[in-house]
């Protein structure tokens, strides 16, 4: 798992030096690289304010929803179908967490991992679709703009996601653990002291307090360009692949990077969600099993 949590490194190198070598052949070839920011379709009309990463993750939460309809539509004692492979999949997705968070966080926090798992492994796959960020088309200016992008390739999508943790991490480890014991577990002191090396402890655990705090705000940050990184890298590499060759061999030589894709999305997945289950853990940690 280590060589894939640094997979972004190694796939925004390889796609540097796909874009030096391979410039030329993708402007002979009418090739165009992903470009770093999402664009509109509907460049012009009342709908411009839509780009084409957001296609993407209404489209997946669209197939969560109907998957979730259909296993839920005829549900039965003894599970077949949908709801069969639906139980296991909550099953599993619920175990995972409580072996980290404990019983009693998993019950008040699993709907937010679980729907965030799932969203971003099913707009992950969608991105891998033939077409989704090779498309183009071209706007009365001349201007070549992608018909549709994968919705984590998308910084605003990656931020938006580690933001809204953020958030209801601050409220459910006020709620957990108080405003007190919440900046205690930041800035008080860890052990019991006498004398001077209390004042000089003391003052020493508030200077790390502040890191704390600094480290605290970064957290969403590294979560955003983390799960982006990951993915616009691996997109970036598979067009720039297939601009290196002519456009009925394309495919070759991206082949094993499609694969390794479906590797990649699964586990970006798994460690977004399992870094901020982790970050709320060590906040509302307790020391004990209540």
């Amino acid at each position: 798992m280590t060589s894939f949590l640094s997979s972004s490194t190694f796939k925004f190198s390889l796609s540097l030096a796909i874009l030096a070598l391979g410039t030329g052949a993708a402007s002979a070839a009418g090739g165009h690289q992903l470009p770093l920011y999402p664009e509109s379709p509907f460049q012009g009309t009342p709908f411009s304010w839509i780009s084409n990463s957001m296609i993407m993750v209404w489209m997946g939460a669209g197939l969560i929803i109907l998957f979730c309809r259909a296993a839920t539509k005829k549900m039965a004692l003894v599970p077949a179908g949908f709801q069969n492979f639906a139980e296991w999949l909550v099953e599993s997705l619920y175990d995972f967490f409580a072996g980290i968070l404990g019983d009693h966080l998993v019950k008040r926090t699993f709907w937010f991992f679980g729907a965030t798992f799932m969203l971003i492994l099913t707009v992950n796959y969608l991105a891998l679709i033939p077409g989704v960020g090779t498309i183009y088309q071209e706007d009365s200016s001349g201007h070549i703009k992608g018909l549709l992008r994968g919705g984590n390739a998308d910084l605003n999508m990656t931020a938006a996601m580690a933001i809204t943790f953020f958030i209801l991490w601050i409220f459910w480890s006020f709620s957990e653990i108080g405003a007190k014991n919440f900046f205690a577990h930041i800035f008080a002191s860890k052990g019991s002291f006498t004398g001077i090396m209390k004042v000089g402890m003391a003052i020493m655990f508030f200077l790390v307090g502040i890191l704390e705090v600094v480290s605290i705000f970064i957290r969403p940050v590294a979560l955003s360009f983390r799960l982006f990184g990951n993915i616009y890298g691996g997109e970036q590499t598979l067009e720039g692949l297939m601009a290196l060759v002519p456009s009925y061999l394309a495919f070759l030589p991206a082949l094993p990077f499609y694969f390794m894709e479906l590797l990649v999305g699964l586990v970006q997945a798994l460690v977004f969600t399992l870094l901020c289950a982790v970050f709320l853990k060590l906040m509302c940690d307790h020391g004990d099993e209540h």
